[in-house]
């Protein structure tokens, strides 16, 4: 009996010893710094010039950089305990950094990358994957997975890192914070490990635009300039389809806010694929020099295919030397793709870099000087830890569709948080120009408050894909219903537009857009009895008066035509259609 319960004492004792240990083990999982920093100092910014000057514009902020900048008397680690090994420390610091000290900011150390700024989740063997302080048990995105991190968990005001294909916007993402990529060529590179020439940039990250906005001046060194209103948002719908999560939760809370702030007038719609392969004609070029022309891809997925072989072929180009005379042991990831472009023809890249060129071109031709593009950032997420998914094809495509976009145009792209969505970070990317950096930091100053108001509305709210009006559904079906009118789709334009008028039965547009589709396909009866509870909403609708007009000509009813194009000019004089119609028919039928 006696050995029975020593027995009992000992086994109760060690399953207390096991609770302890894995209590401990567990609280060692989340760092004090969540994992964010490989090494921490402190470089003080100079003084504060004596009154009455103005004093250092980024005054009282901390910020931390990538394990890709130089910092004078550190060795710039890459990511890589090999690199670091065989690199001696800087000899100066980075231009950037300096100029952020220099402009009253502190810098407090270095923060963990990606195995060579390589990948966008955000893990490191050498270091260990940093821990998302918004979703502890998802990854932190990469490659600035660190930098990110440091930011949303508030040990920094603000932060630096390389976005190359997506290696700021994808944390930020991931972690709920804002992330920066300026327009190619914007920010000086000078004292920065290059990872794809052609596509890096220098992004931050921060918490609120206010910050996000003085690093911006700084880095971008803009002079004082009267704030321009965004004169159109450009909604690519097809973007905001391969959302993993409900689209009105991302794409409607953008546009509520949009038409609160700046009013329904300037929202479009714009199917980017279709746009993009019009716009783009070396993407087919690409396409069947890789192909062979034998498969079909979208223009987007064709996009991505050719940032990431750039991406792989500039890094080859840059780092392929040390690696072959070092033979470090790689991630397998970046050792097959390194191997895959060892048979790149430069005609492919030559194709890739006429992709670049035209990108640029084809949007700065849709957005012009005072337009935004609205897109997911990514479409899924952010995946568990430890999980396969953001290693597989599927997960790539759907990333590199959307992140391609900035990357291959060399525009500038906001990564803003609206909340969160079953536990997990998301977000919307708001696109402008390249050189349009200050148009695009002024629009966030302008749109975050009211952004966050509706992103907390569609959280408390708890509905599902209804959960704004029927009205704004309602006129996403018309603008869909208006591009495939354009694209001669006619059966398709009436189904778009009788799926508006069943969201929102008062709009007299709707009814007379669905008339125009069906005169294309000579179906009279139903166009004119459209254009009759069109009149009946709205009795100054002229378009309903002519698209009657033609429809009652063609039944035959020509003194009932003959009153519509007269009303129509009665409501617009100057319509010469209806003057022409009108006293067509006259000499018809006096």
């Amino acid at each position: 009996m006696a050995s029975s319960s020593a027995n009992l004492w000992v086994l109760l004792g060690l399953g207390l010893a096991g609770i302890i240990f894995m209590t401990r083990k567990l609280k060692k999982v989340v760092k004090e710094d969540f994992g964010a920093f490989i090494e921490k100092f402190q470089l003080h910014p100079p003084p504060q010039p004596a009154p009455p000057k103005a004093p250092h514009p980024l005054t009282g902020l901390s910020f931390a950089v990538s394990d890709l900048f130089d910092i004078d008397g550190f060795v710039t680690g890459f990511g890589n305990l090999d690199w670091a090994r065989t690199h001696e420390a800087a000899s100066c610091t980075a231009s950037v950094v300096s100029a952020l000290i220099e402009g009253g900011a502190m810098c407090v150390g270095k923060t963990v990358v990606d195995e060579m700024a390589y990948s966008i989740i955000g893990e490191n063997k050498y270091y260990g994957a940093p821990t998302n302080p918004a979703a502890h048990a998802r990854i932190p995105g990469g490659s600035s997975s660190g930098a990110a991190v440091a930011v949303a968990a508030n040990l920094v005001d603000f932060s630096l890192g390389v976005d190359t294909v997506g290696g700021v916007r994808v944390p930020a993402a991931f972690c709920g914070v804002i992330g920066f990529r300026p327009s190619h060529g914007a920010v000086s590179h000078m004292g920065i490990i290059p990872v794809s020439t052609s596509l890096d940039t220098v992004g931050w990250f921060a918490r609120d635009p206010n910050t996000l906005h003085r690093v911006g001046h700084v880095l971008l060194q803009l002079p004082f300039a009267v704030q321009r209103t965004p004169k159109h948002f450009i909604v690519a719908d097809d973007c905001f389809q391969v959302l993993k999560i409900s689209v009105d939760r991302v794409a409607q809370v953008v546009i509520k806010s949009v038409e609160m702030l700046f009013g329904r007038q300037v929202l479009k719609h714009e199917n980017l694929e279709r746009y993009l392969i019009n716009k783009v004609p070396s993407l087919k070029a690409f396409h069947d020099k890789k192909t062979n022309g034998e498969l079909k891809s979208s223009s987007l997925k064709l996009l991505a295919n050719a940032a990431r072989f750039l991406h792989w072929h500039e890094f080859k180009h840059s780092h392929g030397e040390w690696i072959n005379t070092v033979k470090p042991i790689l991630d397998p990831v970046i050792s097959a793709q390194i191997h895959e472009t060892l048979e790149t023809e430069n005609e492919e890249i030559e194709v890739c870099k006429s992709i670049k060129n035209e990108m640029r071109v084809a949007l700065s031709s849709l957005l012009k000087d005072d337009g935004i593009l609205l897109i997911p950032t990514i479409a899924d997420p952010p995946p568990k830890v430890g999980s396969k998914e953001p290693s597989s094809e599927e997960f790539q495509n759907r990333a590199f569709s959307l992140l391609s976009i900035a990357s291959m145009s060399g525009c500038c792209q906001v990564t803003l948080p609206l909340g969160f969505h079953d536990k997990c970070p998301v977000s919307v990317s708001l696109i402008a120009r390249h050189g349009g950096d200050r148009f695009l930091l002024d629009t966030v100053q302008t749109m975050y408050a009211s952004l966050v108001e509706q992103a907390e509305i569609a959280v408390k709210s708890k509905l599902p894909s209804n959960a704004f009006s029927q009205d704004q559904s309602a006129e996403i079906a018309k603008e869909r219903g208006n591009q495939a009118f354009k694209d001669k789709q006619w059966q398709k334009a009436i189904g778009f537009y009788t799926e508006a008028i069943k969201l929102s039965c008062n709009n007299a547009t709707y009814y007379s857009n669905r008339a125009a589709a069906y005169l294309e396909l000579r179906s009279f009866l139903q166009a004119e009895a459209d254009c009759t509870k069109a009149i009946n909403l709205n009795k100054k609708n002229v378009k309903a008066y002519l698209r009657r007009g033609t429809a009652r000509e063609m039944l035959g009813y020509y003194k009932e035509a003959i009153e519509d194009f007269r009303y129509a000019l009665v409501l617009e004089p100057t319509n010469k259609r209806a003057a022409q119609s009108a006293d067509r028919l006259k000499k018809l039928f006096p």
